[in-house]
């Protein structure tokens, strides 16, 4: 795919993004558990987008059930879409860096959020994720749902421990 078509056609998808991103996005209440910044069209603290765990608790929520090289078995992941998190916020890049509270970081694709239904989990099995158990944000992928998935791309991409996602 040439550039042009490829900018057109993640342009594409991040306007068929859902139109939560026209509304307001409200101060945080809690403790801070996610900074978006970079190309975002709305913010609420200086030149970035926080969010407290309530406030990702408001958005739309999904769940699966996957296996993944981390746990033994399948367990359940719930939280939001990735891509409704990014639409929050007015996303406007191609890439997203994903970093996590231990300074790991991972680009991962724009197209990701709106090819699949990644989502940005905050329970595992139901319970909140502590720390030590990967949490308290967790960028998954449904593995069990496509083969292609069940590779090391998509698995490093599936960062735990988030804190910060940068829009470029």
């Amino acid at each position: 795919m040439t550039t042009r078509r490829h900018l057109l056609a993640t342009a594409a998808a991040l306007a068929a993004l859902p139109l939560a991103s026209r509304a307001a996005l409200s101060e945080p209440k809690g403790r801070v558990v996610l900074t978006v910044s970079g190309r975002i069209g709305i913010r609420n603290a200086g030149d970035a987008a926080r969010f407290d765990m309530d406030m990702l608790a408001a958005l739309p929520q999904h769940s699966f059930s996957t296996k993944t090289p981390w746990y033994p078995q399948a367990h359940k992941f719930t939280g939001p879409l990735l891509r409704d998190v990014l639409a929050a916020v007015g996303a406007q890049g191609r890439t997203l860096r994903a970093i996590a509270l231990n300074d790991y970081k991972v680009e991962l694709p724009v197209e990701d959020a709106t090819r699949y239904p990644v989502v940005l989990a905050r329970l595992l099995d139901d319970r909140p994720m502590s720390v030590r158990d990967k949490g308290p944000l967790f960028i998954i992928y449904p593995f069990d749902s496509d083969e292609s998935l069940r590779s090391e791309r998509y698995y490093s991409r599936s960062a735990w421990q988030l804190k910060m996602l940068e829009v470029e």
